[in-house]
């Protein structure tokens, strides 16, 4: 007696063409990734036309170019969110989780996929809003080039941790479930918590501030390091580690608690 393959077993290779599919058929998606890309080219583009060369250089050159991704790093945030708690709030995980049983290959491949489209895109949007800024910025203290030493790597850097952030997001909106609820907490992590810890007058607490999301992805996203910042390897470890243990404690849940 022969046996036949099922036609549609279940496959990593096909979890994550689905949630490839899912991601980028959403209006969201392209409005979200378009607003992004557009606010940080603009906003660079913009402080760059606006500086009259009278500071004292005491911002790095990267970091004062894409202070637009302040505005990314929400906006990734909520794509995030949505893929994960969207999905609890129109009712379509429980579509999802009966065609993944196993439901961990759903969240590893969310976050793949989005990892996919985010970093190409920061990148992308950061070698574009580096030269346009720059057009303005000759004959300035903030002037510089690609080719100076630590620009790429503070260009890929920013890219980098803002995709970490839009994983950690994902995570949380996986942990949460409601959209409102976890863009509240991806906010407060990453803006709000780190500025009230700031505020305690203890050494050590100051310390792990530095290592939060928010103030790794600044120590990312410089040419030179900072003073009193971590290094950027050090910022790129931790960003590495909250991102893991988001979504460490949301695949545990996931498994444990009922669609």
């Amino acid at each position: 007696m022969t046996t036949t393959a099922l036609p549609y077993r279940v496959t990593p290779t096909r979890v994550l063409r689905s949630e490839w599919h899912k991601l980028w058929t959403l209006r969201s998606t392209w409005i979200t990734l378009a607003v992004t890309s557009t606010l940080t080219a603009a906003m660079g583009a913009g402080l760059g036309a606006a500086y009259d060369g009278s500071g004292e250089g005491e911002m790095d050159t990267v970091l004062f170019v894409l202070l637009g991704t302040q505005f990314a790093q929400i906006n990734l945030g909520v794509l995030g969110i949505l893929a994960t708690a969207g999905e609890y709030s129109t009712g379509q995980i429980r579509a999802t989780m009966t065609a993944v049983p196993r439901r961990l290959p759903v969240l590893w491949s969310k976050a793949a996929v989005l990892a996919a489209v985010a970093f190409p895109l920061a990148l992308a949007t950061n070698l574009l809003t580096f030269p346009l800024a720059q057009s303005f910025l000759s004959g300035t203290d903030q002037s510089a080039s690609l080719g100076d030493p630590g620009v790429l790597r503070a260009l890929a850097g920013n890219a980098a941790g803002l995709t970490l952030l839009a994983v950690l997001a994902l995570g949380i909106g996986a942990l949460v479930r409601s959209v409102p609820m976890a863009i509240g907490a991806f906010i407060g992590l990453v803006m709000i918590l780190p500025e009230i810890l700031a505020m305690l007058p203890y050494e050590f607490v100051d310390d792990a501030v530095r290592h939060f999301p928010g103030k790794a992805l600044e120590a990312l996203t410089t040419a030179q390091p900072l003073p009193g910042a971590t290094s950027p390897s050090a910022a790129l470890l931790a960003m590495l580690l909250w991102t893991a243990a988001t979504l460490a404690v949301a695949a545990t849940v996931l498994r444990r608690r009922d669609v």
